[in-house]
């Protein structure tokens, strides 16, 4: 399993090179892609075309060429194989028919992207991947997200992009978010700034809404305990006050603070002062 440059051809490692070289033959998710890969680096090799819609068949492929002594690479079009790329059936395939299955690391969008966020309140991760395009499942992927405090790596194209941008301005506020787009091609950018702020910021340049996305959804401060926070009437983090504020909206005061603590664990004292100060002050709107 060989991980491929995500933009940049100099990123290649140099044991994919010499597996490449050593083989047989490379399964590969685009044979068109792949093969601009192996002319660059003048490597010819026979292709097998192993992608989201046939892998479990052309698994058989890869198979046929492993019992007859041959070595084999797979290469997804960039990054690491599996990660949200086919690859997984293959290897599955491959395992359960008793063969040995070598991972060959190296480019990885999710960690480049992390590696640039600056996280400093990240204690691992979770990689959601690309979200579901459907309405109803990408409404419970962001509720998920909402609900989950760690660090979060997503993954968008550049048609949703935009749409992306406007639900995560309206859940998140002001929680941080490191927009990587074409990461380490020609017009790579890196920024870091509240999510509500991502839709100005992709309308800025008509330029900002092409490429491919990653984004690092930045962990939230650890939330102090029923025994840390006492009665103190100090207000809560950022994101308890984001949902004291779309609870608010909808529902009387007392309702919104009660709901507001269990969802969020902060002081209920806190909260409810907030609520006053909030309701006194016209906001939420």
């Amino acid at each position: 399993m060989v991980a491929t440059p995500i933009g940049n051809l100099a990123d290649i490692g140099l044991r994919a090179l010499h597996v490449l070289v050593l083989v047989d033959a490379v399964a590969c998710e685009d044979s068109r892609v792949t093969s601009r890969l192996l002319r660059h680096f003048s490597i010819e090799k026979p292709l097998l075309t192993v992608h989201r819609h046939n892998e479990r068949a052309a698994a058989d492929q890869v198979l046929q060429r492993l019992a007859g002594g041959a070595r084999v690479a797979y290469a997804s079009d960039a990054g690491t194989p599996a990660v949200s790329d086919p690859g997984a059936a293959l290897v599955r395939a491959v395992a359960d028919a008793g063969y040995r299955v070598v991972p060959i690391p190296g480019p990885s969008s999710p960690t480049a992207a992390l590696s640039v966020a600056g996280d400093t309140l990240a204690a691992g991760f979770r990689f959601g991947g690309f979200a579901p395009s459907k309405g109803a499942e990408r409404q419970r992927a962001w509720d998920a997200a909402c609900a989950d405090p760690a660090a979060q790596v997503w993954l968008e194209a550049p048609h949703r992009i935009a749409a992306l941008a406007t639900e995560w301005a309206r859940r998140f506020g002001s929680r941080p978010v490191t927009l990587c787009r074409e990461l380490t091609k020609q017009f790579e950018s890196v920024v870091t700034l509240p999510a509500s702020q991502l839709p100005q910021w992709l309308q800025g340049e008509p330029a900002r809404t092409r490429g491919e996305f990653v984004l690092v959804l930045h962990a939230l401060p650890p939330r102090r305990g029923a025994s840390d926070a006492g009665d103190s009437e100090t207000p809560g983090s950022a994101e308890s006050m984001r949902v004291l504020d779309v609870l608010m909206s909808e529902l009387p005061l007392r309702q919104a603070v009660g709901l507001a603590v269990q969802l969020t664990g902060a002081s209920r004292k806190a909260l409810y002062a907030a609520a006053l100060q909030r309701r006194d002050a016209g906001s939420p709107p």
